[in-house]
Order: structure tokens, then sequence, then C-alpha cells
């Protein structure tokens, strides 16, 4: 972690070294998901894009890097009583299923909206799903609640240095293969994916710009860089759920620091890029991960002429609700 003794825990963020110890912890129960490129989608963007396919992930997402790292991070005592947190799903599902593996219970509160895929996720892999209404501090409270009764320990899906180091072993990754990139671009939702691809990225290739993806319809993290000050939320109307998580001052510090931009694309924008990756990639991702292509087409993202990095960040998918089919 950041050797700063003036930082309060809740502002504590991993360091390089963090996010390579990381990478170490997690490498014997994660793939090493593939770097894919695309000439019609260079021509498209004008830029050299290279994926990093985290849809091929374990559970379907990225998010299964940082619930691994949390929950194979925990002493024995503290891990006794399991993990709680709360999600829209991917990382629900990851910590059940990095639960799973430890052999102790997860507990996922979920908004009673949740995809229909990504609840059969967490059930799937062990996880005690709790519903609640569809609104962060409904989540929070009943999250909080959960712990008190269980003793299980909160795993934040964003807000949680454990979370940001092992997030941040995707850029770790795509870098390792792809070092001479200008750019990298992920998503931002609660910023725990940007927060670790930004201070990876910057810790490998000092100078290295890296951006951000967010949809209009939920735009807090654009605004709150904008203004210097975390912005409060919006509520959210998107269809990249996973995007819906509001910044902690955390992942706003990490952003602030070491993110230069982030770019906003409309609702039909994300659904064009989904659709476009469906066909031209002939691969599955999900409105969330399809939001970097999105701003992309929209112009919101300065990649012209660049080599860019960018994380596909999950590919659970309603196969029986696609957004083209509505």
């Amino acid at each position: 972690m950041v050797p700063d003794n003036e930082i309060a825990p809740a502002l504590a963020l991993p360091d390089l070294a963090a996010i390579r110890a990381a990478h170490a912890r997690i490498t014997p129960h994660i793939h090493r998901t593939p770097v894919m490129t695309s000439r019609s989608l260079d021509d498209i963007t004008g830029a050299t894009l290279f994926f990093k396919c985290e849809n091929f992930q374990k559970v379907g997402a990225f998010k299964a890097r940082g619930a691994c790292n949390a929950v194979f991070s925990l002493t024995a005592a503290a891990a006794a009583h399991g993990v709680v947190t709360h999600s829209s799903g991917n990382h629900g599902a990851a910590l059940a299923w990095a639960a799973q593996r430890r052999r102790i219970p997860a507990h996922v509160v979920m908004p009673e909206n949740a995809p229909a895929i990504k609840v059969a996720n967490v059930k799937g892999f062990g996880g005690i799903v709790h519903f609640c209404a569809p609104t962060l501090a409904a989540r929070e409270a009943l999250c909080a609640e959960v712990g008190r009764t269980t003793g299980a320990v909160l795993v934040h899906p964003y807000d949680d240095a454990m979370v940001i180091a092992g997030q941040g072993t995707a850029a770790v990754e795509l870098l390792e293969e792809q070092p001479d990139l200008d750019i990298v671009v992920a998503p931002v939702g609660g910023g725990g994916l940007l927060s670790g691809t930004a201070l990876a990225s910057n810790g490998m290739v000092p100078g290295i710009t890296v951006l951000g993806a967010e949809p209009l319809g939920a735009d807090d993290a654009a605004r709150s860089l904008a203004a210097g000050a975390l912005q409060p939320p919006p509520a959210a109307h998107t269809i990249a759920d996973g995007l819906r998580g509001a910044l902690s001052p955390r992942t706003f510090r990490a952003l602030s620091a070491h993110v230069s931009g982030i770019g906003t694309c409309s609702e039909d924008a994300i659904v064009r890029a989904m659709r476009m990756t469906w066909e031209r990639m002939k691969i599955i991702i999900e409105p969330s991960c399809a939001v970097p292509l999105a701003c992309m087409l929209e112009g919101t993202l300065a990649v012209r002429g660049k080599r860019v990095g960018v994380i596909l960040t999950g590919g659970n998918v309603d196969l029986d609700h696609l957004p083209w089919q509505a």
C-alpha cells in the first residue's frame, strides 16, 4: 500500500508492488485472459485497439480478480464468519465464487431488479442472496445489517484497497503483453477498476494516459473530475447496470491523481457498441463493457491515431432480453 501515514485508511490505495503481490496471490485461481484486436473497429475509431477480454474471466467478469484478492487476503479468524457485499451482479458472483474456493459463506445484497442471469450466477456459486430496493442507500443499509447479524466481513465492490489491487492486475497483464500502448481505457461506475487500472498503468509505464468511460445516465465520475470534488450521483438510468455505483472518496482520490479524463455516451451508443462488438469480434460482452467503445463512437474520448488498450469487463448477458430486441 502507499506508505503514507498521513492518509486515512478510508483513502489508502495500493501501489504497483501491492498490485503485483495481488497478481501473485490470485494467479492460481484466475484465467490470464486474451488480448484481442479488430481491424474493423480500428477503421471505425481511427485507433489501434487492444481489447483485454475479461468477459472470458472466471465468473464471466474482471470482478473475479478483486474478489479473489480480498478473500484470500483474509486471515483465518477474519474469514471464519464469511463475507458480505452488495452488488448488481458481477461482484456478487465473484465474491461467492472466491468464497466457495475458500470454503466460507458469502452473503450478497442485490437490488430487486438485478438481471436474472446475475442473480442466478450468485446462487450458482453458493452465494446467499438478500434482495433490497434498487437504490444505493438501500443496498448499503441491508449490507450493514447482514454484516451485524452474521459477523461476515464486508468486501465492498470497489471501496476496498484489496479489491482495487486485484482489479489492477488486468492492466498489468495487458501492459506485459502490449507495453507500447499510448492510452488505457476502462469503464467507471464506483471506480474500483479504473482506480486499479490507473495505478497499475502509471506504475508500469510512467506518463501513459489513462481514461475512463461512463454512461451519460450515470455520469457522477465525469462531473466529479470536472468539478474537482465529489458530485452527488444521479438517479442512474442506464442499461449498463454494472456502472450505476457512485465514486467513493478513495476512488475519487485515485482518479483525480491518475486519470486524464472521462468520456460519456448515450444509451443508443452503448447498444450500438455492444452489438458491433458481437458482430465484428464474435464475442459476447455486456452493456457495461461496451461503454468505452460507445464513447469512441460518439467522439468523447480522444483516441484517433493512438494505440489504445481497452478493458472489456464482462460478458454476463440475459440472452432472452437483448437490448436490440426491445
